[in-house]
């Protein structure tokens, strides 16, 4: 019997290594290789190469002929619009998230969706009855849609090579293991191995091909690094269980932006999309907080309103406590230490805590001047007027400096019924009657909260 051969991988990068190691030597990570088992069959071909004879040969690139092809649009605007404007044929899609998010949920609801096209949803983990009654709630069934409950790779392309389908969806990449590598699935060497017989599958035959991926505890997709690496898209799922509403966001995408956003809300028959993010990030109640502001922040090319909350109180311990959720923590300092320095307001005293509503998490540096608003208006106990939206970046001397594309911003907060909007007063080309809202321009924070307060 001939010995087994095993290596040491690195659960994080994928470095493989002859013995084990207590760091990586690519990416510097402590405690993360792991055995497996990497003997590959003799004479054995991967599994794809065996239904393709296409070879590639050199040529000058100025001999490439540019045949662009046209995007799969989808029936799903949301995804639509974080994939770029629609699916790209041959694109492999890592489609990530945590337990229970709602990842397969989204998969079978497109495929449900997409009549016109032949889709091959692969199962590792449900069978075929599970997968069904999940469809018939979430509505129609799709005549073209084929479902497969197979684990090993070679049954799965050959299916793929009788049925011939426009998108594959595989759930998930972790239960997918090939014949070639005699190792358990889910490890490091399967998952590489799969993915890249996946990858010259959705080249070779133009067949985009969703992987649906397990999230580790730390948040990150399960694997090695380099699996992000060999594909075409990176999507991550995310939300809180105890809300209704699940982000779509783009990691990786080099078909398109990474900063578009997509909005769903969790339903009892499936995933509804949100059209109109405003509508779940601004409370409707009409009674006035202190403590409350509304910005007009972009995610991608879609312009959107949030509500910041904020509360000051006096800190009980000798320490201040500072928390944010949506938030960076380390930005929120900044611009507390600006409102003490610049402006005078005693804060370092008390306990601050900042709140994005509807669990969104916003890196815009537009929402700087909403969060100040918010931070003071809680500090005075004064409800700022819900008629009045903010947008523009506070810098270390307290002026207020102009955002891109503020004119998206004033349409935006014009269409949702605001009657003025403050924006930094270096803002060029921004013309009052080219909009019916109140355009205000502030050089301080100082003009701002007088605009405000009074």
């Amino acid at each position: 019997m001939a010995k087994v051969k095993t290596s040491f991988f690195c659960q994080n990068c994928g470095h493989e290594a002859v013995k084990w190691l207590g760091r990586c030597p690519s990416c510097n990570e402590w405690n993360t290789f792991v055995e497996e088992v990497v003997t590959k069959k003799k004479n054995d071909v991967t599994a794809f190469s065996k239904l393709s004879k296409k070879t590639a040969r050199p040529q000058a690139i100025h001999k490439v002929v540019d045949a662009p092809q046209e995007r799969i649009e989808l029936h799903d605007g949301e995804l639509n619009r974080v994939l770029g404007g629609g699916l790209v044929p041959g694109s492999l899609i890592l489609f990530g998230g945590e337990p229970g998010i709602g990842k397969s949920t989204l998969m079978l609801q497109m495929a449900m969706q997409e009549t016109k096209q032949k889709i091959l949803y692969v199962s590792g983990e449900e069978s075929d009855q599970q997968i069904k009654m999940r469809a018939s709630r979430i509505g129609s069934l799709n005549p073209n849609c084929f479902l497969l409950t197979e684990t090993l790779l070679e049954s799965i392309f050959k299916y793929a090579e009788e049925l011939e389908p426009d998108l594959v969806i595989i759930d998930s990449i972790q239960t997918i293991h090939s014949e070639s590598i005699e190792s358990s699935p889910g490890s490091i060497s399967q998952i590489r191995e799969s993915t890249a017989q996946l990858l010259r599958f959705a080249k070779q035959t133009d067949t985009p091909v969703f992987l649906i991926g397990h999230i580790t505890k730390e948040g990150s997709l399960a694997g090695p690094k380099v699996l992000e690496h060999m594909v075409d898209t990176v999507l991550q799922f995310e939300g809180d269980r105890n809300h209704v509403y699940r982000l779509l966001r783009s990691i990786k995408n080099r078909f398109g932006s990474t900063n578009e956003l997509g909005i769903y809300e969790m339903l009892g028959n499936g995933l509804r999309e949100v059209e109109n993010p405003s509508e779940i990030l601004i409370s409707n109640s009409t009674e006035k907080f202190s403590g409350t502001a509304i910005a007009a922040t972009l995610e991608g090319l879609r312009p959107m309103l949030i509500e910041v909350q904020a509360l000051v109180s006096t800190a009980v311990y000798g320490t201040p406590q500072r928390s944010a959720t949506g938030f960076d923590l380390r930005r929120l300092n900044m611009l507390l230490a600006v409102m003490e320095k610049r402006c005078g307001f005693k804060l370092g005293a008390k306990d601050v805590f900042l709140n994005i509503a509807g669990g969104i998490k916003v890196n815009d540096p537009a929402i700087d001047l909403a969060v100040v608003a918010s931070i003071l208006s809680s500090n005075a106990d004064v409800a700022i007027e819900k008629n009045i939206c903010l947008s523009a970046e506070v810098g270390l001397s307290g002026e207020i400096r102009p955002v891109n594309r503020v004119d998206q911003r004033i349409s935006e907060a014009e269409k949702l019924g605001f009657d003025k909007i403050i924006i930094s007063k270096d803002n060029k080309g921004i013309q009052q009657k080219n909009f019916k809202i109140e355009i205000i321009g502030c050089s301080r924070i100082e003009e701002v909260l007088k605009e405000i307060f009074g």
